[in-house]
């Protein structure tokens, strides 16, 4: 009787088990072509890129068999955007065919003043799509997605959720194995600049088992800028453990794309995350036919978030914080510097980071009065040392913010008027100012400011606003506009095609520096700068002397902790025949970025290459490296000059 109890239990478990996963049904196309490997600035072998590649889309398409009726796996160079129209959701894990290559303008100087994005999608695509990792970033950068590249720093574990939310409730049971973990020291710092302190420790969950931090050279996740989020396309579902912010998105929807930060094959994923991403690709489904309203096409806008740090960044304690780390660090890295010094001395064999050391050189402290010019280089100007002044001045102006590429502005025309530039009575009262003839240039600088309407007449801008002005909202990460929420694709106001296609995106206008305290030839767009030239030492020896000049508040990497997931800079240095290096390369000085050990390179960095020979030749230095401020990490890249030597 027993046994039969027994197996009548068994069945019943089975029987319920059996229902909880009974599959979908739902048309699934995954396109494929990305490896387990981290191949983003690292060389990795080709052959095992690619065989890692093979093994991953198989391993999608057989735990996405489990859950859904029809799955089709392709590679991404035979995908085209029609074979979307025929499923229910396409699953992209892998680049296809650029409809248009990416490209960048330049100034006369040679600068570059914008990036033209490369375009996977026409503007009309509204299939529903899941992105995982950076393929939000890559193949949606042209539609103004909001899954922007903010960090690609995404470990394995997912924390500060939606618990409610659809993605964790069905239609596969989730049962989600919560911890408590250590705070990441980014998202601790992040809040401290905000005043907004944080817990020792939060609840989290394990998505992949394997991960950058555990497995070296394993591909990493990515998260997206959080100020990008909240307008009524787009929802926040989770951030991740990560080098930046608490709300950094790692799990998030813009209309018609879910972007699934995280970056393991289902291989190297937990149960609970296997069930977490079918129901997302489930979540998705019910959003075809949808398309962006907000289009963040400048991912690095500032917004109105940027101003919550101003409180801490201009004030003394954030000044003396600052100089007690640098100070710390200094007397940590003099004391392994004097170690490797020693060991010298006795004609003791060096290891290649105790040969950089030898080189360190402690940067002095600014004073607040230099701290404040690198924090606030134009108000400075204004306020000098006075803090009281920068938190008033932010505070007063924050309604009349607006973006002019990464920096902030005060709009004089809506202070004029005085009401901020996200309530809509400012469109109601510019309306009103060109139906009675007044200021009429004011007017329309606001209307066209703030929207994506050309009217002429303001009969067409009254019956536009009284139309919409139920379904308007105001959009920051969209470009600072007002726009009509609708997926009536008739409706005027949301068509970014209404700008000037020959400028560059809302809230993209490059930047020029400005003061003479700034660095020359950056910006906020071109914040690295690379020079070199040759020179003749004392003892008559030459050296190729490279500088490289960062804008204020930013870095480049020197040493990258095996915790970071960032890249580090590297030199490849081409001599013409004739010539040959000697020695190693002598690095600049550099300071710490974090607890982890990971240092950075800040304002001018000069590097310096003994060399040796005779004739007349061009050098070809090549300088790899990825920039980041306090706020945002680029994506790796690489300048090369060529130098005269003879």
């Amino acid at each position: 009787m027993r046994k039969r109890l027994s197996l009548m239990l068994v069945a019943v478990c089975c029987l319920v088990t059996a229902t909880a996963q009974k599959k979908q049904d739902l048309r699934i196309l995954f396109v494929g072509g990305s490896s387990n490997y981290d191949t983003i600035g690292q060389k990795v072998d080709s052959a095992q890129v690619a065989e890692s590649a093979e093994e991953r889309m198989a391993s999608f398409t057989k735990m996405l068999k489990r859950y859904f009726k029809v799955v089709k796996s392709i590679p991404g160079k035979d995908y085209r955007q029609e074979m979307s129209d025929e499923y229910d959701v396409t699953v992209f894990d892998g680049k296809f065919p650029a409809k248009r290559e990416k490209s960048y303008t330049y100034s006369n100087d040679g600068r570059v003043t914008g990036v033209i994005s490369p375009i996977y999608f026409t503007d009309d695509f509204d299939r529903p799509a899941l992105t995982i990792a950076e393929m939000g970033k890559d193949l949606g950068r042209s539609l103004g997605l909001k899954s922007d590249w903010y960090c690609l720093c995404l470990a394995g574990d997912a924390h500060s959720w939606v618990k409610n939310h659809p993605i964790f409730q069905g239609p596969f049971p989730v049962k989600l194995n919560v911890t408590m973990q250590p705070t990441p020291a980014g998202a601790k710092e992040y809040a401290k600049m905000v005043q907004e302190p944080l817990p020792d420790s939060i609840p989290m969950w394990k998505v992949q088992t394997k991960d950058y931090e555990n497995t070296k050279g394993f591909r990493i996740g990515m998260v997206s800028r959080p100020n990008g989020f909240g307008d009524p396309d787009d929802e926040y579902i989770s951030s991740g453990l990560c080098a930046k912010s608490i709300d950094a998105v790692a799990l998030g929807r813009h209309a018609n794309f879910f972007h699934w930060g995280f970056s393991a094959s289902p291989d190297d994923m937990t149960k609970e995350g296997k069930q977490v991403f079918a129901n997302a690709i489930v979540y998705i489904a019910k959003f075809a036919g949808q398309r962006p309203i907000a289009r963040k096409l400048d991912e690095s806008i500032s917004t109105r978030r940027m101003l919550e740090g101003k409180e801490y960044t201009c004030s003394r304690q954030g000044w003396a914080d600052m100089n007690r780390m640098n100070d710390e660090f200094n007397a940590y890295m003099l004391g392994i510097k004097k170690t490797a010094q020693e060991k010298k001395a006795k004609g003791e064999p060096l290891e290649k980071m105790e040969e950089i050391y030898l080189n360190f050189t402690p940067q002095p402290n600014p004073t607040y009065d230099e701290y404040l010019k690198r924090q606030e280089p134009e108000m400075y100007h204004f306020f000098g040392t006075d803090t009281e002044m920068y938190l008033r001045y932010y505070k007063n102006n924050a309604p009349y913010f607006y973006a002019q590429g990464y920096k902030l502005v005060v709009d004089e025309d809506a202070r004029e008027l005085g009401i901020a530039n996200n309530d809509r009575r400012l469109l109601d009262t510019a309306i009103r100012m060109l139906e009675e003839n007044k200021n009429t240039d004011q007017a329309t600088r606001l209307l066209h400011r703030y929207t994506l309407c050309r009217f002429a007449t303001p009969a067409e801008w009254r019956n536009w606003y009284e139309a919409n002005k139920d379904r308007l909202f105001f959009s920051e990460g969209g470009g600072f506009l007002w726009l009509v929420n609708t997926q009536d694709t008739k409706v005027e106001g949301n068509d970014y095609g209404v700008l000037d296609a020959s400028a560059a995106p809302v809230g993209e206008q490059p930047q020029s520096a400005e003061k003479a305290d700034v660095a020359v030839g950056t910006d906020e767009r071109n914040p690295v700068v690379v020079s070199g030239s040759v020179e003749t030492g004392a003892n008559g020896a030459k050296e190729l002397v490279i500088r490289v000049q960062i804008h204020p508040g930013y870095h480049i990497y020197a040493q990258v902790s095996d915790k970071d997931p960032f890249i580090p800079t590297t030199f490849d240095i081409k001599l013409p025949s004739g010539w040959k290096t000697e020695g190693e390369l002598q690095l600049a000085s550099f300071t710490q970025l974090n607890e982890n050990g990971t240092t950075v390179y800040t304002n001018e960095s000069v590097f310096r290459q003994p060399v040796s020979g005779a004739g007349r030749g061009d050098v070809q230095c090549t300088v790899n490296y990825q920039c980041c401020d306090e706020n945002v990490c680029f994506p790796p890249a690489s300048k090369t000059i060529n130098i005269t030597i003879e």
